[in-house]
């Protein structure tokens, strides 16, 4: 426990309490930091500070599972570090954050994560943990020694950026694998790598260079079949699965259809993806067209973002994230002649919790209850935090957020607190906004006044192998799933407004003109724009690259492509032609 929530007392009177499966009137009394009752007519001890929830809602804090602080990534260091990020996600209502850990190629996963806890530790103003990126195959001793003795109990893959952090399906499979072995949660990332880096050239000597090359090089359909074959490669290694950045109704559809055959398959897509579509990739403003790069990309059919959003309604999803990597305009711009070199990255930390209740619960796709779990309850199951994190109980950590269902503000890049200059959702006005955000039982967020501290946030192990309790919440969902998502695969996930396919073309619109930032050389080759143009490749039989079908393996000598085959003995068949027939017909 902090020093700074000892002895701190808190009344929350008069507000309804919102927890994943049930709603109640009631007052929450906090006390070191821990929530000590949660009722009606408490004995409570005096001098406590009363704070007024009348007609205010009172939820677990939120749990934001993909964030990325103080992280270069792209020759970029993202806009918000530890510090910085964390006190925008207490403004949103956010009061637990995972980061992302992602070691360069042949790095050690035990130095990686040793460099971000001393970066992170000093910083963070709420709790925090760790995924660490298995960005190369062989560290399986380390993935081992960070479940045990580090409090690590994620690992996220990646099936593209290809030469980088891309694992081939065999090493996907021996990941997998150990992940089962330790009992730590595997997250993939699935895009068909191989043909996401062949999209990119193909773009590219197209003469599209701006950002809507990022839309026109990884089709949905690069995304659903990665999902399609991680899942299937999960299955053969008998390891329960989580599919990350979830981003078009077709991976829904796959893990809807996972699901109904009764395999274990979780999903986390992002405030970006169930909200926004990739009609922004076309703005005639390059700098914010470039602003909404990332990956996979957002889609252009407009009726996505609804499908996305019913999905985390029907349980198909079970977790929204904000996956937070914020560039500034002139990181960005970086990739201004080339859309492969536009750092992959969105702001949206501070923004998930009220653009989630706004587009989610006011839009009708999911109720309060539901709200917390996919924004809160869901993820304390899925990481072995339940019920100290995601629930407004006694005996759990005193994260909470009293939230105003009516209050309201517009959204914009000139009053945020997280990183980055641009606001992805710039002018929204959203109704239901946090008002006072408690983390551990210390007030540090009240009515746009911050009292939190450097460094005043805890590092939280995760325990390993998912406890009774969760696992009855796995299984106890899976048939209920099988009928719903049935209803949702044929409802939800038919798109509203049929894709036409036609040639792609660049966007038309006046070059950026503005600042670049300066590429810092560190000697590191760059990975993550397109291949080089002659990287060895199959060679063809024609120019072009297509295939010689009138090549054969014809000889004048006599000669066969199967002479050395050794001959088989004939085997005689004592069945008529057409089979014998029996005499019962």
């Amino acid at each position: 426990m902090s020093s700074s929530s000892a002895n701190i007392r808190i009344l929350i009177k008069g507000g309804k309490v919102v927890n994943d499966d049930c709603t109640q009137e009631a007052d929450v009394y906090i006390e070191n930091g821990i929530i000590q009752q949660v009722g009606k007519e408490m004995m409570i001890p005096g001098g406590a500070k009363v704070i007024d929830a009348s007609g205010k809602l009172v939820l677990p804090g939120g749990i934001d599972t993909s964030v990325h602080l103080d992280e270069t990534f792209m020759n970029a260091t993202s806009a918000d570090d530890f510090y910085s990020g964390t006190k925008a996600a207490l403004a949103g209502g956010t009061t637990m954050v995972i980061a992302h850990v992602l070691p360069d190629k042949n790095e050690s996963l035990v130095d990686a994560y040793e460099k971000c806890r001393n970066a992170a530790d000093s910083a963070v103003c709420c709790d925090y943990a760790l995924h660490v990126g298995v960005t190369w195959w062989g560290p399986r001793a380390e993935m081992e020694k960070l479940v045990r003795d580090k409090g690590v109990n994620s690992f996220q893959m990646f099936m593209a950026y290809k030469e980088s952090f891309m694992l081939r399906d065999s090493e996907l499979y021996q990941a997998l694998q150990q992940c089962k072995d330790i009992g730590a949660v595997a997250r993939v990332h699935a895009e068909n790598g191989e043909l996401v880096a062949e999209g990119a050239k193909e773009v590219l000597e197209l003469g599209i260079t701006g950002p809507e090359g990022i839309e026109i090089s990884r089709p949905e359909e690069l995304e659903a079949e990665a999902a399609h074959r991680a899942v299937t490669i999960a299955n053969r290694a008998h390891c329960p699965i989580y599919l990350v950045n979830v981003s078009s109704a077709s991976a829904g559809d796959v893990i809807a259809t996972s699901k109904m055959q009764g395999k274990v398959v979780l999903g986390e897509t992002t405030t970006a993806h169930s909200v926004l579509s990739g009609l922004n990739y076309y703005h005639q403003d390059w700098a914010l067209a470039a602003a909404h790069v990332t990956v996979p990309p957002l889609r252009l059919d407009q009726g996505t973002p609804n499908a996305i959003m019913s999905l985390l309604g029907s349980d198909t999803l079970n977790v929204v994230a904000s996956d937070h990597r914020p560039f500034t305009i002139k990181q960005k711009a970086m990739g201004k002649d080339d859309f492969t070199k536009i750092p992959h990255g969105v702001p949206g930390v501070q923004d998930r919790m009220s653009v989630m209740w706004q587009r989610g619960v006011i839009g009708g796709k999911m109720d309060e209850n539901r709200f917390v779990a996919v924004t809160s309850s869901n993820a304390a199951k899925i990481y072995n935090l339940y019920p100290r994190k995601g629930r407004i109980i006694a005996g759990a950590d005193a994260d909470v957020v009293v939230w105003d269902p009516e209050g309201s503000k517009t959204l914009s890049a000139d009053t945020q607190f997280q990183g980055g200059d641009v606001n992805l959702y710039e002018g929204l006005r959203v109704y239901g906004v946090p008002i006072v955000t408690i983390s551990r039982g210390r007030l540090v967020y009240e009515s746009g006044m911050f009292t939190c501290a450097a460094g005043s946030g805890l590092y939280c192990p995760m325990r390993s192998f998912p406890d009774p309790s969760t696992r009855r919440w796995c299984r106890g969902r899976r048939s209920f799933e099988r009928k719903r998502c049935l209803l949702t695969s044929v409802l939800t996930l038919i798109p509203l407004f049929p894709v036409q396919s036609q040639a792609a073309k660049a966007v038309e619109r006046e070059p950026y003109t503005g600042e670049v930032v300066e590429v810092q050389n560190s000697g590191k080759r760059d990975h993550f724009g397109a291949p080089d143009l002659d990287t060895p490749t199959r060679p063809s039989t024609r120019h072009g690259g297509v295939r010689d079908l009138q090549e054969s393996s014809f000889s004048l000598s006599g000669a066969q492509i199967d002479d050395k085959i050794p001959k088989r003995s004939s085997a005689r068949i004592l069945a008529p032609p057409g089979g014998r027939s029996s005499g019962i017909w």
